[in-house]
């Protein structure tokens, strides 16, 4: 293991048995909620609190467009994540919406991931390294934008809002056994309190964590030049694995076409119907022009003139 890695892997599980009494205290059974993907910043997430020794429960949120290699890989080689099954598929949610998930509307995520976990500490494996908006993120956060920074601001954070607590306790002029227990408890409800334990890791890092210091098997996705794991047909993915995937999951595709002609025939206008006249094309011809736009990362307008108003332009 190089010395860079055996830091952060110390300030990581350092981090973790920190934070265990705080998991404990909103679930004092399973401590902390691990959110796991099978992917590979998740798998690193799973080992490094195994190796903290602290008490946490991996779960995994199907969505009903899990690429199949992927539930595969967690049942076999990770069957102690409870699997949580999905509230509807993703296509009956999109026709009651009326609308296609996108990056701007990204409606899947709420519906099938964001809700678990409320009410406690959990674990996710996001790093600064992925994104500019994770960039930005912190080792620890309170959802809802409550709070975000380290462990020893959360501290601090924590006082404050015991102290607001109290304050308003005795404003309302009532007698209360007020207990550490009570007031430490800083989010209820949806909330919840985030903690991300390997947020200053490299992709490198990862990988020699995995290949070198655990030796875990990795989801075979990856050997088949896939750099990210999630749903298909996400719609933060990029344009080139998006139509990997059409390619590779055909019947995905089919399903969200139908979806497509059904959501239509439900009266939903999906954007493209503002800017050109579809009257003379079939309903299939429609839908599939419609799917095309929505995995080209485009915006309507912009996809309308590409496909159709030049091909219109005579040149001569």
């Amino acid at each position: 293991m190089t010395e860079q890695l055996k830091a952060k892997l110390d300030y990581s599980i350092a981090l973790l048995r920190k934070s265990e009494n705080l998991a404990l205290l909103y679930d004092n059974v399973d401590g902390f909620y691990l959110g796991f993907s099978g992917g590979k910043d998740s798998q690193t997430l799973y080992h490094v609190a195994k190796m903290a020794g602290v008490r946490f429960k991996a779960h995994m949120a199907l969505t009903s467009v899990d690429p199949p290699q992927v539930i595969r890989f967690v049942k076999t080689n990770y069957p102690d994540v409870h699997l949580i099954p999905p509230p509807a598929s993703i296509y009956s949610v999109a026709l009651k919406k009326k609308v296609l998930p996108t990056r701007v509307m990204r409606w899947c995520c709420d519906v099938f991931k964001e809700g678990h976990g409320a009410g406690k500490v959990k674990l996710i494996g996001i790093r600064h390294e992925e994104s500019v908006n994770r960039a930005k993120r912190q080792e620890l956060e309170v959802s809802s934008y409550r709070f975000s920074g380290t462990q020893e601001e959360f501290a601090k954070w924590q006082e404050e809002q015991r102290a607001k607590q109290l304050e308003q306790m005795k404003k309302q002029q009532e007698q209360f056994d007020i207990d550490q227990e009570s007031l430490v408890k800083c989010v209820g409800g949806k909330d919840s309190i985030i903690v991300s334990p390997i947020i200053d890791w490299t992709e490198r890092d990862v990988w020699e964590f995995l290949n070198e210091v655990v030796k875990v098997p990795h989801c075979e996705l990856y050997d088949t030049g896939h750099h990210r794991i999630g749903c298909l047909f996400c719609p933060m993915s990029t344009k080139r694995n998006l139509l990997r995937e059409c390619r590779e999951y055909p019947h995905q595709r089919h399903r969200w076409i139908e979806t497509i002609k059904e959501m239509r025939r439900n009266g939903a206008m999906l954007n493209l119907d503002e800017h050109i006249d579809l009257s003379g094309y079939s309903e299939d011809e429609v839908a599939e022009f419609i799917f095309d736009w929505w995995i080209s990362k485009k915006n309507s307008k912009e996809y309308v003139a590409d496909k159709f108003l030049q091909q219109t332009i005579n040149f001569d």
